[in-house]
């Protein structure tokens, strides 16, 4: 079945599923594609300024309705491709490692570290072809939309930092949180990995925007609280600088698309795959690159 292509995807994080396509632009379409890694989650066409994005929200369209450690990343990215996808724009809602950041605090990180266990975290399984540099981790060009964006609507962010990746879906012990400070860790969160590392495979720009909902373990001294989102470790008086810079994600969205639509694709990302072309290992049809 063909589907109309696309550049741009919008990777929602945590809240995706609370917010109608109208926040975004218009709806076309949805699309539903089946891979060779199982049923993608569903990808909106929205028209958002006269050119049309697809949208896909990660955990699930109603709610959180599928945590980080089975969310279908391998079928989510090879859909992406078979739109046509060039460019990702990801968002992810990671805890606070360092001190200095704190819930509600935009954060655009600069390198990853993957401590998760149990994901398929390549395309090319059983081949010779996949050994790719990663570095930059993220799109520089999609990094510098980012950056324009927030600026352009005067929102503070911090710029750089580690984002640690755990297999979740339970939080981490306070250990695991000094372990992983010890190693040069600044957010803790459970989908950047192998989501980044897939679309670098298939050579699509990726590049995450973080906004912190939470202390992790031990970065503060607070109680255990029963009942209540992350049991006490997002203070509840902090709660509504989370929930405020979330509702902005839609305008900080469209405002770096719009930035990103000027910027020239010269970055790395494209050509990851380029030496295995050269030597006739793949060829142009990605399709084949995954047999």
């Amino acid at each position: 079945m063909k589907h109309r292509k696309i550049k741009t995807l919008i990777l929602g994080g945590s809240g995706a599923y609370h917010f109608p396509a109208e926040r975004f632009g218009r709806e076309k379409e949805k699309v539903h594609i089946n891979t060779p890694f199982g049923q993608a989650a569903p990808i909106r066409i929205l028209e958002i300024d006269g050119r049309e994005v697809g949208f896909l929200s990660r955990h699930g369209e109603t709610g959180y309705n599928v945590t980080a450690p089975f969310v279908n990343y391998r079928a989510n990215i090879y859909a992406a491709k078979e739109l046509g996808v060039e460019r990702i724009l990801a968002w992810s809602g990671p805890g606070a490692i360092d001190p200095n950041r704190s819930p509600g605090d935009l954060v655009l990180p600069d390198d990853l570290i993957d401590l998760t266990r149990n994901r398929a975290s390549t395309f090319y399984t059983n081949q010779g072809i996949g050994f790719i540099r990663m570095s930059p981790v993220f799109c520089p060009g999609i990094g510098e939309a980012f950056r324009k964006g927030l600026s352009s609507l005067g929102r503070d962010f911090h710029e750089g930092g580690t984002y640690v990746c755990t297999e979740g879906p339970r939080l981490e012990t306070p250990a695991e949180i000094r372990f992983m400070k010890g190693i040069g860790g600044d957010l803790v969160g459970m989908t950047l990995a192998p989501e980044a590392f897939l679309a670098r495979e298939l050579e699509i720009c990726y590049a995450p925007l973080c906004y912190v909902t939470n202390y992790a373990e031990g970065v503060r001294p607070l109680a255990y609280q029963k009942g209540v989102l992350f049991e006490g470790t997002l203070p509840e008086e902090e709660r509504h600088k989370v929930e405020e810079t979330l509702a902005r994600f839609p305008e900080i969205v469209v405002r770096t698309l719009s930035h990103l639509a000027r910027l020239e694709r010269d970055c790395p990302c494209k050509d990851a795959m380029l030496r295995y072309r050269r030597r006739g290992e793949i060829g142009e049809d990605w399709h084949s690159w995954i047999g």
